[in-house]
Formats: C-alpha cells, sequence, structure tokens
C-alpha cells in the first residue's frame, strides 16, 4: 500500500484553509503503508498537480491511499484511474458539496469547488486531465449543499446522487454507472423533471434551491444539524438491483472512492473549513465504503480537508481512517 502526502491548501475558499498543511501530515500518519510518497506542494496549482502525478506513478502494488489538503488534488489520482481502467472506472464522491463549478459559475474562484467539474473536462486550463470521466459514471453520495449550476449540471448529464445513508440506493447507483447503456443514461437523466426522479438507482431527487456555496469561505462555526439518516451496517448488504447485473459489474467495474470530511455532521465532526449540517455519521459512512468495496475493487482512496481544529476530531478520525483502508484494502 502506498500513502501519497498533498498538504495543499491554496484551492480551497475555507478561511481557515492552512489548516490543511497539517491535516495531511496527520491523515498520511493515520494509513498503515508500506510506501510514503510525500509532494511539496506550493501556491502553483498546476504545478502541484505535476508532482502528483509523478507520485501516482511511483506508486507500488496495492492500495493506493491519497491524503490532501483541499480536494483539488484528487484530479490527478482519479485521472490515473481513469486512464488506467477506462470506463470500468465509477467515482463515488463522498462530500457535502458537488465540486461542480467552473471558472465561470464559482463565486470564489476556489479549485476544490471545481476539481470533479475538472475531471469531466471542463475546468482552468492545466487543471483538467487527458482523458475525462464521463458524467454517467460519477455518485454524488452524501452531498447536501450544490449550487444551482451544479445541480443543473447534475441533472443535465446524468449524475446520480444520493444523499441518504442508504447502502442499497448506493450499490444500485454504482451498478447503474457501470451497467446501463449511455445513450440510455444520458436520455433518462436529461429528460426526466429534478423533482420527479432522483435517478435511475433510487437516491433522492437534487434539490435545486440555491444554499450556501461550497465555494463561497463558510462560516466556521457548527450550525445545528437535521437529524442524521437511520443508522446503516456494515457487513451484510441485502439483494439490490445491483445482483442483476452481477455478471457485467461484479470484477468489471472499479471504484474510486472519494472522502471529503465534511460529509460527516459538524456535530460529530466539526473539523473541517465548510461544515454542513445534516451529514453522515462516521459509522454510517464507514458501512457505505465497506458495501462498495465488499462488491467492487476499490481503484483508489482519497481523504481530504481534514483542518485540525478539536482534539476529540482526532481521535475519531484516527479509528474511522484505519477501518476506512482496512475496508477498501481487503486488509
Amino acid at each position: 500500500m502506498t500513502v501519497i502526502e498533498v498538504p495543499q491548501w491554496r484551492g480551497s475558499g475555507a478561511p481557515t484553509a492552512q489548516r490543511l498543511r497539517e491535516g495531511a501530515r496527520l491523515l498520511a500518519d493515520m494509513v498503515d503503508a508500506d510506501h510514503r510518497v510525500p509532494v511539496d506542494a506550493d501556491d502553483d496549482l498546476v504545478g502541484t498537480a505535476a508532482r502528483v502525478r509523478e507520485a501516482v506513478g511511483r506508486a507500488r502494488d496495492g492500495l493506493v491511499v491519497t491524503v490532501g489538503g483541499d480536494c483539488g488534488v484528487e484530479l490527478e489520482p482519479v485521472a490515473a484511474a481513469r486512464k488506467r481502467f477506462g470506463d470500468r472506472l465509477v467515482v463515488v464522491w463522498f462530500d457535502a458539496h458537488g465540486d461542480l463549478n467552473t471558472p465561470e459559475s464559482s463565486p470564489s474562484g476556489a479549485y476544490h469547488g471545481m476539481v470533479l467539474r475538472a475531471l469531466t473536462g471542463e475546468g482552468p486550463e492545466g487543471l483538467v486531465p487527458e482523458v475525462a470521466v464521463r458524467p454517467e459514471r460519477i455518485v454524488l453520495a452524501g452531498g447536501r449543499d450544490l449550487d444551482t449550476a451544479e445541480a443543473e449540471f447534475v441533472r443535465a448529464r446524468g449524475i446520480r446522487h444520493v444523499r441518504e445513508a442508504d447502502a442499497t440506493a448506493l450499490l444500485d447507483a454504482v451498478a447503474a454507472c457501470h451497467g446501463t447503456p449511455l445513450d440510455t443514461a444520458v436520455a433518462a437523466c436529461h429528460d426526466t423533471p429534478i423533482d420527479a426522479a432522483a435517478d435511475s438507482s433510487r437516491g433522492t431527487a437534487v434539490d435545486t434551491t440555491p444554499r450556501s456555496s461550497h465555494d463561497t469561505p463558510a462560516d466556521t462555526t457548527p450550525r445545528s444539524s437535521h437529524d442524521t439518516p437511520a443508522d446503516t451496517t456494515a457487513g451484510s448488504f441485502p439483494s439490490t438491483a445491483a445482483d442483476a447485473a452481477a455478471g457485467s459489474s461484479r470484477g468489471a467495474a472499479v471504484v474510486y472512492v472519494h472522502i471529503d470530511f465534511d460529509v460527516l455532521d459538524p456535530q460529530v465532526f466539526a473539523s473541517v473549513g465548510c461544515p454542513t449540517p445534516g451529514g453522515l455519521h462516521p459509522d454510517q459512512l464507514l458501512a457505505l465504503v465497506g458495501a462498495i468495496a465488499e462488491r467492487y475493487e476499490v481503484a483508489g482512496l482519497g481523504l481530504m480537508e481534514y483542518e485540525p481544529s478539536r482534539q476529540e476530531d482526532q481521535a475519531l478520525l484516527s479509528g474511522l481512517v484505519k477501518e476506512l483502508v482496512e475496508v477498501c484494502s481487503g486488509r
């Protein structure tokens, strides 16, 4: 196993972003890896991305865990997985936000709010991949704060969106990404009114009501949270529509798992720059990632946006990171 440590913070729009440097170091220390590759991060995002690309190329056999730093770090690890696995790759993006803005739609110009859109081929010069990820191969998981332009892109381009801690819906979404013919997926998602359907995978429909943007520096004081969804237990998962496509997706589709820790509820974990109420409990996140890893090969794992501020958060994260890496690596 290889851990790549990228203390990039210039891509963030949070006022406390410099904490990400220490967060990357602490996250890397939490991963029991055979090989550790530190990457120098400076003010030049394009230059840092080139160094990340080189680091990914030097990774050893086994799971590659990339720790940041802001979410912009994920450009090169996901791009490398896309080049390696082609359209077998499905990207599951655990994040409170969509990260689907463009330089034109972004309120602040912060790259961490654009990186997933950049992976689809639209982004700042020098910060897009050679081979784009098809939007129909992306699942947003736990996203609850999308800008209007992001929500429209989700609807128009067939990105699947599962907001709740529902392993069945998440597995169905991954299976639909890999198993649904491209033209059918695009037509189904493009023509369905946004308030009438989530997607073909039973996820919750995307809310297009504008809310505070991930790109805009946010108040980092945790707000009161909505009730978290019922606990999802890891281990044994119910039969889903994914089973119908087992012959084509089991052992064929591979999943890159991206985790921005602001996907967690800030009442439980507050050490992030853009806390958003209504998030997942750590046990729910672990169960959902475990469901993916039980069914699919994990092409890579990204752990992002930890801004150390509370000792209790560090203690929580230490155990959670260990378990996430274990389930994704099959250890």
